[in-house]
């Protein structure tokens, strides 16, 4: 934005802020809590620094940064459109518009961008980590107060109106403030299902057909041709993928039975979407067979579907008579896998009524007849307008609504295969401990054979019986419905060739492996997830065998053959994206364990060495990469603006085709509202197409090289100096409240992976979310400060290159930028307070002067290859922080003080005070996370 810009967003955050504020203080007062009034942020005096511990008043700053957060977001999303009337649809940097407008100028034909949209594919991943604070309650009144705070910019309001907003507003406010935000009991996989079908059924239909209207305006805007976006099937892919009910890495609550639950309900919700909206589809098309000839295509596909459903045809057409296109709709829906009432739906899931849709590709056929017909009559306006988003909706949901995946730990399954073998009666079972040769070579006897291992079920071990069964759920579901509410299945911590083919050997034993004349294959993509540094590293040597083996090259051949079906006869051939003469493998690649491992630097180096490696070594073997991005909510977790990200990745590693994942709180922080969601998808959608697309990519200079792994190097030294410095975890657990979060109430799975309490058994969540709440911010920056004063000191003409290189190298630029805003977020008096928490003062000296001595040359450092003050070159996430360091200093302090008393308690076996204390402590865990806007 420009400086006038800016300045419009801060004064219109300042006066909304003040409009909310406000009637949150009369809210407060209406209800005899005066005393809570006098001591608002932004309105009033504020809490002072040392306060007598009132929980009400800690609610109180809770909901005022989530006002603020309202206002900020709806300040950038008014100022876009304000940029967008004044300048077009290509101003904004990441958007379709200025996408198209730079690869028309870099001399891309029409051509090529058309055929770029119908390949482009992008899936993003609704994780199941426990990372929101806020309870599903409390973001539905959110969502609506943020809807009165967007109607308050309508210029036309009368004096009543406004009054009775105001009064609507303050109403909100008072309900959520009698509900409260904080969990009170753990959530259930079954609860944080809710929470995603939320965005699955109501946001995110809304948003693709958002999108999809503005790559219309932008398109045209640019001068292209109407065959870029008028054909639903030739427009980017984007489907959606969870992990509620799949993901069992260390969540014991994840059984086969919640696995099999999560798919027939998604399956449940996507059937009933669709029944929606084709009956809403149904109301519109009231078109008259007395004012247009219906054509010959409508006639006889009508006579096909009277056929199909037999009796129910005269019911149809008695009820809607001289209306064809309706009656053609009224047979769609009657042969939707549902019962004729909602209270049957659970019990027609699983129905075999023989006219019933089986799979949604045969709906989408229909619904192209359906098309085919208005455009036959003239009716392109009605087919652009109603008809093409129900079939992108179709096309994009299905019957399944979102894929779901199945991950689980490498070390999970090795402990599953050795009790395997011990039940087969073999001696020596500990495949766990056997050498690399010695596990292929058994896994690679096991899968050319017919039989199995396994003799009995029930007499397996806890991990064999656990890792088959939730196999054997996907075998029986894929026999039912297909594969396309399968999503990936997911290995953490893959860490050789062997960990791979242990997946196929379970796949196996559980009955999911399709045997054919030309050997086994497997109609579920087998995903490695590489996390640390190492694992990164050997990633190419695994894949490079993985990708060779025959039943993965079984498994690509018929898994690609049937997505080529999918939309066979629907689209140009030359359009059909899967008609590739490459195969596809994903690899998942995990950003917070690589950073928790060696430091932000080292992470991000080697995850974009590990990405050019693996394109490098696939296009060899005609397979293309699709990269499944493991990114968190901060930035030591992956997070950091879309466009550069997107800008930053390796040359060919996009490749049109991007999966990532969206955890915790960034779900209802991105996509709660539309115009907020609308924005964050198209910058995903059209960053994967525009980014793979364009012509200009420069790669990273030889003489960088060099110097991204010295610093690399460097950094990671100097971060696991710290780590592994006597006395860290003592330091870490004291000046941290890592042992608050370990008793809170987030998320349904537990904080640490086995129950060890050891860093390296800590997930990187907690890892990330304790050092935020104490506002260290350290795995976002550690370590790169003496990597970098170090190459100044000691080759200042390489600290020269590095600084020229900024510019020109967007990965670089992304790296410097995020590490920035990460101590920038940090605060020295604060880590100071949370020092003193740690009881042993000679640790505590030790520890912070190694700390503050980083963290003092990171902002040096950083700001001289940066160039300008940060305040200038981002004033408005500069703006964002200043507003919020007051306000959250006094939560920071009330904080200290409870962690003091309740550690105390514990100590005493005072159990009742401390939980009463904990109780209070999560209060101030969920107003700071609001007022930082991130958690782990």
């Amino acid at each position: 934005m420009s400086d006038g810009n800016n300045q419009e967003a801060f004064n219109k955050i300042s006066e909304d802020l003040r409009f909310l504020m406000n009637l949150f203080k009369k809210m407060l007062e209406g209800i005899g809590k005066d005393d809570l009034a006098k001591e608002l942020p932004w309105v009033s005096k504020g809490l002072p620094g040392k306060h007598e511990f009132k929980a009400d008043l800690i609610q109180a700053y809770s909901m005022a940064f989530q006002f603020l957060n309202m206002v900020e977001e709806n300040a950038a999303n008014q100022i876009r459109r304000k940029l967008e009337t004044e300048r077009g649809v290509s101003s904004w940097r990441g958007l379709w518009g200025s996408h198209l407008k730079k690869l028309l100028a870099e001399g891309v034909s029409q051509e090529e961008i058309a055929m770029a949209l119908a390949k482009t594919r992008v899936e993003p991943v609704l994780t199941a980590h426990p990372t929101e604070a806020r309870r599903i309650t409390a973001l539905d009144q959110h969502r609506e107060l943020y809807l009165s705070l967007v109607q308050k910019e309508n210029p036309m309001w009368t004096p009543f109106e406004l009054s009775e907003l105001r009064d609507n507003i303050q109403s909100m406010m008072e309900r959520l403030w009698r509900t409260g935000e904080v969990y009170l009991t753990k959530p259930t996989v079954a609860s944080e299902r809710a929470s995603q079908e939320h965005y699955l059924e109501k946001i995110f239909p809304e948003v693709i057909k958002k999108i999809d209207r503005r790559l219309e305006d932008a398109c045209r805007e640019n001068g292209l041709d109407e065959k870029c976006f008028s054909d639903p099937f030739a427009l980017p892919k984007i489907r959606f993928g969870t992990w509620v009910g799949g993901d069992r890495d260390g969540h014991p609550f994840v059984t086969p039975e919640v696995t099999e639950d999560s798919l027939l309900e998604f399956r449940l919700r996507a059937i009933l979407l669709q029944k929606k909206t084709l009956e809403s589809l149904r109301a519109c098309l009231s078109l008259s067979d007395t004012l247009q000839d219906p054509p010959k295509l409508l006639l006889n596909a009508l006579v096909n579907q009277w056929a199909i459903i037999g009796s129910k045809a005269k019911m149809i057409t008695k009820r809607n008579p001289n209306e064809p296109w309706r009656q053609y709709l009224s047979a769609l829906i009657e042969r939707l896998p549902l019962a004729s009432t909602e209270e049957g739906v659970s019990a027609a899931l699983s129905s075999n009524i023989y006219y019933t849709y089986r799979h949604a590709r045969e709906l989408i056929h229909d619904l192209n007849i359906l098309r085919n017909s208005l455009l036959e009559i003239g009716a392109d306006h009605v087919v652009k307008v109603d008809v093409n988003p129900v079939i992108r909706q179709c096309e994009t949901f299905g019957f399944h609504l979102a894929k779901l995946d199945i991950r689980q730990n490498s070390g999970f399954y090795d402990r599953a295969i050795s009790q395997i073998i011990q039940q087969s009666g073999e001696e020596d079972c500990d495949f766990e401990h056997w050498d690399e040769d010695r596990r292929v070579a058994f896994l690679n006897s096991e899968l050319s054979v017919h039989e199995t291992k396994t003799t009995s079920l029930d007499q397996l071990g806890d991990e064999a019986s656990l890792a088959i069964g939730s196999m054997t759920v996907l075998a029986r579901h894929f026999k039912r419905y297909g594969a396309n509410g399968l999503g990936a299945m997911i290995l953490s911590m893959t860490r050789s060739y062997s960990d791979l083919l242990s997946v196929y050997f379970l796949a196996k034993e559980a009955g999911l492996l399709i045997r054919e004349d030309s050997g086994f294959w497997c109609p579920i993509p087998v995903v490695p997830l590489f996390e640390t540094i190492e694992d990164l590293e050997n990633a190419p040597a695994i894949m490079t065998k993985f990708m060779s083996h025959t039943l993965t090259r079984l498994s690509y051949q018929y898994q690609q053959r049937r997505k080529i079906a999918s939309i066979e006869g629907l689209v140009e051939d030359n359009l059909n994206p899967y008609k590739s003469k490459n195969y596809i493998q994903q690899v998942m690649i995990g950003y917070s364990d690589s950073n928790k491992d060696k430091g932000i630097i080292a992470s991000n180096w080697g995850l974009h060495k590990a990405q050019r490696e693996l394109v490098s070594i696939a296009e060899r073997q005609k397979v293309s990469i699709r990269f499944f991005h493991g990114k968190g909510g901060t930035i030591s977790r992956g997070a950091g603006p879309t466009d550069r990200f997107l800008e930053a990745s390796p040359a060919g590693s996009l490749n049109f085709d991007c999966r990532l994942t969206e955890q915790g709180e960034t779900i209802s922080q991105k996509y709660s509202n539309l115009l907020t969601a609308s924005y964050n998808m198209e910058l995903l959608v059209a960053g994967v197409f525009g980014h793979s697309l364009q012509k200009n990519n420069v790669p990273m200079s030889k003489e960088l090289e060099p110097l991204m792994e010295q610093i690399s190097e460097e950094s990671s030294r100097q971060y696991r100096k710290l780590l592994d410095k006597q006395g860290f975890m003592e330091f870490y657990r004291q000046a941290t409240p890592l042992d608050v979060l370990e008793n809170s109430r987030i998320g349904s799975r537990p904080s640490r992976r086995t129950g060890a309490a050891t860093l390296d058994d800590l997930r990187a969540i907690p890892w990330v979310f304790s050092w935020s709440q104490s506002r260290f911010f350290i795995p976002g920056w550690f370590g790169a400060g003496t990597a970098l004063f170090s190459l100044r000191e000691h080759q200042p003409e390489n600290f020269e290159v590095l600084k020229q290189s900024v510019k020109s190298t967007p990965f670089l630029s992304y790296v410097l930028t995020n590490i920035e805003a990460s101590a920038c977020s940090a605060n020295v008096e604060m880590m100071t307070a949370y020092s003193e928490l740690v009881e042993d003062s000679e640790l505590r000296v030790s520890f912070m002067e190694l700390i503050l001595d980083e963290y003092h040359k990171v902002i040096e450092l950083t700001g001289a290859l940066l160039g300008n003050p940060i305040g200038i070159r981002r004033p408005f996430f500069s703006y964002t922080i200043e507003k919020r360091n007051e306000p959250l200093r006094s939560i920071h302090l009330q904080q200290i003080s409870l962690i003091k008393k309740w550690r105390e308690a514990i100590k005493e076996g005072a159990n009742e005070t401390a939980n009463d204390l904990l109780s209070d402590l999560l209060l101030t865990i969920n107003a700071i996370a609001g007022g930082l806007k991130t958690t782990g």
